[in-house]
């Protein structure tokens, strides 16, 4: 922590390194041999740890609190920012951001990039991520009014066409240039009108009418599933699975079919990341000492991670192996095997993620006042993952609309490989410059 207090030009180049241009190599140099990669960031880290010398702690002199201040410092946050947390979605759009780019270079493998019908890939898993873990944040909301009366559904319903109306128009906006500059586009990704910013868009108005039914299926786990099963039938039983694949684009629906009908397995994941939420948020409460690992399983928020994990590989299995339900993944329709494999997939990350934090800083949720914890919790996060998990949507924004220009003022796919690793690099570079500049001057845009 010494080399990124303070947190000088130096660090914040340290800083860099580790969380975007690894994620750059290993995307593209190292894609063929990550282990390569991890032996080089680790010898380094190892080497530290063993020859750096413990830190003196330093205190600051005592000055007696205000009275007023007292009994706001003691009480902590029962929903605390949890640096785990922070760091993952981080690290999810700084790969993200990295990925919408490279994908245009051949230095970027095509085992990456999206696949057309069936099938999983890097950037498959990407979109799914990016709305599980909107889910996951989400429920902070929710969780707040557990203990209360939760508002209105038709105040509920206008807070979120609220926050759905600037998605919307970004979306609106991304539809008009794409279409006026001729961008080059899949259709078989969203549909001829449809793009990722409406899928974000019409997610909070569902997602306040499922929190509706909540009250009659208590998780939002168990109310995924049953909405991405149901879908999973309608697709196998129906011909609506055909329809999206092979129907003719005739009129506006069947032009965005691939958009409308995915939209229903995306609200699935998201709910999926409120399920994990509404177990990664709240505060852990005190355990005993010697507690035995089905204590620990069954009532510690890691161990509890780690349980979903399990469930949703364990779903994940029976709906696409032999003796299951035999089904494929497919991102373009967002169909079950989908679904469970996103969900099962940022489980684990999570788990992991908490299980980092749990064993390195033990001591992160035990602090005396608010103040304090708010004052570990950031020194237990990278100022980069944290300030492109700050402004994560306007980042992605910013970061659409450079790949944009630099896709219609390159040539990409006729780039050589230094050439291509150096737009790669300067552009990761102007991004994160970007989130890092916003945080540095504390704002926050609200998408």
């Amino acid at each position: 922590m010494r080399l990124f207090s303070p947190y000088t030009p130096a660090a914040f180049l340290v800083d860099f390194l580790l969380n975007c241009g690894v994620t750059l190599f290993a995307t593209t140099i190292y894609s063929s041999s990550p282990w390569v990669l991890n032996l080089l960031l680790l010898l380094p880290a190892v080497i530290l740890y063993v020859l750096e010398k413990p830190a003196l702690a330093k205190r600051d002199p005592l000055r007696p609190p205000k009275k007023d201040d007292v009994a706001r410092e003691t009480k902590l946050d029962p929903l605390p920012v949890k640096p785990f947390i922070t760091n993952y979605r981080g690290a999810m759009m700084v790969i993200t951001c990295i990925a919408i780019l490279a994908v245009d270079f051949r230095v970027f493998p095509r085992r990456f990039a999206k696949v057309e019908n069936w099938g999983t890939s890097l950037m498959d898993m990407g979109v799914g991520s990016f709305v599980f873990t909107a889910g996951v944040v989400s429920v902070r909301s929710s969780l707040k009014h557990s203990s209360g009366r939760r508002p209105p559904l038709s105040q509920r319903l206008v807070a979120s066409i609220r926050h759905s109306v600037p998605l919307l128009v970004l979306g609106t906006i991304r539809l008009v240039s794409v279409k006026g500059l001729d961008y080059a586009e899949h259709v078989t990704e969203y549909g001829v009108h449809w793009n990722f910013f409406y899928t974000l868009g019409f997610l909070p108005p569902f997602v306040a009418l499922f929190q509706s039914a909540f009250d009659l299926v208590p998780s939002y786990a168990v109310l995924s599933c049953i909405l991405a099963a149901v879908y999973e039938i309608a697709l196998d039983w129906t011909s609506l699975g055909s329809y999206i694949l092979i129907a003719p684009r005739t009129d506006l629906l069947s032009e965005n079919r691939e958009g409308v009908f995915s939209f229903i397995g995306y609200l699935a994941i998201f709910l999926a990341g409120q399920s994990l939420g509404s177990i990664a948020l709240p505060r852990q409460p005190p355990q005993p000492k010697n507690a035995s690992i089905s204590y620990l399983l069954r009532h510690t928020m890691l161990g509890k991670l780690a349980i979903a994990s399990i469930v949703w590989t364990a779903l994940f299995y029976f709906s696409t192996s032999y003796y299951g339900l035999r089904l494929s993944v497919s991102r373009r329709i967002a169909n079950l095997p989908y679904f469970l494999w996103v969900s099962a997939f940022n489980s684990y990350q999570i788990t992991i993620c908490c299980a980092i934090e749990t064993i390195l800083f033990p001591h992160l949720y035990k602090a005396s006042t608010s103040g304090e914890e708010k004052q570990r919790s950031r020194e237990a996060t990278s100022t980069v993952l944290y300030a492109f998990n700050r402004n994560g949507l306007a980042v992605f924004l910013v970061a659409n609309l450079l790949t944009g220009v630099i896709n219609m003022t390159i040539p990409t796919l006729h780039m050589d490989f230094l050439r291509s690793m150096a737009i790669l690099f300067v552009y990761t570079g102007a991004v994160t410059g970007i989130a890092v500049g916003l945080d540095q001057y504390n704002l926050s845009i609200k998408l």
